[in-house]
Parts: structure tokens; sequence; C-alpha cells
């Protein structure tokens, strides 16, 4: 029992310490005339991430694979189909042409180079299928790419984000940077280790308990911006959120996680693997079926479905 109690209480620490961590962070970098657009494209953006990215990094030096690709590649399906689905079924979801042509075909690149990275076994004939270092410093120079990318939007356009930004106190800042910190580390630390537990307890594999338990629940910062935003009908943020989620999750947490140790991955992650390409491939395809660059309800229903018989799909071949 305690171990279900604390990996519950590791989410919502986890949780409440990237958003202390953001709202300590992005209170300095606003003393120090840091814009508004790049505070949204660094720390904002680095922030709704946390959750993924501390998970993989204890499940990577854990040696805990299976949970550090399960939550990626959970994360990712769960973005697309759940989270996007929700979003369009609040409110239809518009996107701009630059989100339709180029932010969506980088995520499925994104997705595309993971499944060549990770399959060397079914492609070359190699004993060991997985993102090596080498692989993991490759998804970071895709990341490095992806991050001038945005900058050089940003400079274009020359917008300001939507961003409301708490000015505190420099002594109440490092506080809440200390303590965001902090529950990042401790939730963290309690959902891997619950995880492997409960794996164990109900005797399926880590790579169930990281696709769906473990990667639902790390996406919850982004269900909140997104619904939030559809709700507000700022569609840019509701799109823009899960997608670049996405990428930060392949090329940034994927690459780091492999450079601390490298991911073997089993040739039963394929259909994972498979099912996150067709995420991003049917998201595309949808902003061109009926209205043009808009996810409607119907559709937002449509991936809901998707993503429950995706679910129902892992419980009874897991």
């Amino acid at each position: 029992m305690l171990t279900y109690v604390l990996f519950i209480i590791g989410f919502v620490i986890l949780i409440k310490g990237a958003d202390l961590l953001v709202d300590g962070a992005a209170s300095v970098a606003k003393k120090f005339n840091i814009s508004s657009i790049v505070i949204g494209l660094t720390i904002v953006a680095f922030g709704t991430s946390a959750p993924e990215f501390v998970v993989n990094i204890f499940a990577s030096v854990k040696g805990n694979s299976e949970i550090a690709i399960g939550n990626i590649l959970g994360s990712n399906i769960v973005n697309i189909f759940f989270i996007l689905g929700i979003a369009a079924v609040i409110h239809p979801i518009v996107a701009k042409e630059n989100t339709a042509w180029k932010e969506i075909p980088l995520s499925l690149l994104a997705a595309i180079i993971l499944g060549v990275l990770a399959n060397d076994a079914l492609i070359d004939g190699g004993s060991f299928s997985g993102l090596t270092r080498i692989d993991g410093i490759v998804l970071l120079a895709f990341f490095i790419i992806f991050m001038h990318y945005t900058f050089g939007i940003s400079e274009v356009t020359g917008d300001e984000e939507n961003i409301n930004i708490k000015i505190l106190s420099n002594g109440k800042a490092a506080m809440f940077i200390l303590a965001g910190l902090a529950g990042l580390v401790l939730g963290g630390k309690w959902i891997v280790d619950g995880a492997v537990k409960i794996a164990e307890l109900f005797d399926v594999s880590q790579s169930l308990i990281g696709l769906t338990v473990v990667a639902i629940g790390t996406s919850l910062p982004e269900l909140a911006t997104s619904a939030i935003a559809a709700y507000k009908k700022q569609s840019d943020i509701a799109i823009g959120n899960v997608i670049g989620s996405n990428i930060f999750n392949t090329f940034w947490i994927l690459g780091v996680s492999a450079v601390i140790r490298p991911l073997p991955f089993s040739r039963d992650s394929d259909p994972d693997i498979l099912m996150n390409i067709f995420a991003s491939t049917l998201l595309f395809i949808i902003l061109f079926i009926g209205k043009r660059h808009i996810i409607e309800r119907w559709q937002g229903f449509l991936m809901i479905a998707i993503y429950i018989g995706y679910i129902v799909f892992l419980v009874n071949t897991r």
C-alpha cells in the first residue's frame, strides 16, 4: 500500500515541483530583462517536459530502460491522441501554416529517426538494438537544430508569448527554484521506484507501466495546458504545446537518457514505435481532411477512440 501511496504522491510532487521551478526561473529571467518569447521557448518549454525528463534520468541511471523508453513513447502517443483529442473536443483546433508544414512534419521526423536508431538488429542485423551514446548525441544535435529554428521563428514574428509571469522577490524566487528542484528529484525517484514495484506486484512488464500509468502521469502538465488553451480558444498554445513536447521528448530527453546510459530496445517496443509514427502521420493528414488546418470535434473523438483502442491492445498483449 505504501508503494501505491508514494507512487501517486510522487506525481503530485513532481508536477508541483516543475510548476514552482518554472515560476521561480521565469521571475528571475524577467528581472534580467529577458523577453517573454525567450522565456516561453526555454524555461516554460523545458518546465512542461521536466516530469518526463526527471523520470527518464532516474530510470536511465538505475538501468530501468523499459520505463525510460515506455515513458517517452507513451507520452508522445498520449499527447497527440488523447490530449490533443480532448482539446479538439473542447474547441476545434486551428493550426498555423508553420505548425502544419514544419513543426508537425518535424515531430514525424523525430518519430521516424527514433525508429531507425533503435532498430539496429532489424536494419543491419546487429546483435544489439537500442540507443547508444552516439545515437543520443545524434538526437541532441537534432534538438539544437530545432531550438535554432524555434528562436528564428520568434525573431521573424516578433510576437510576445502570452505567458503570465509572476514577479517574485529574489528570496522567494530562489525558494521556488530550490523547492521545485527538490520536488522533481523526490517525485521522480518515487515514481520510478513505484513503477518497478507495481510491475513486479502485478507480474507485468515495466514497459507496460511506462507506456500507460507513468506516461499519462508525466503528461498531466500538457493535458492541463492544452485543455485550458482550447477552452480559451488559444489554438496556437493548445497544439504547439503538444507538438513541442513530443519533439522535446524524443530529441532532448531520450538524447540525454541515452548519453547517460545506452538504452536497449526490445522488438516488443516496435508496435509502440510504429504507433508513435502513426500518431504524427495521422495528425498531419487530419489537418487536410475536412476543414483545412483545423482539427474538428469529430476528429478529436476519433483520436480519443484510437488511444483507448491502443491501451486495450497494450493490456491484452503485454
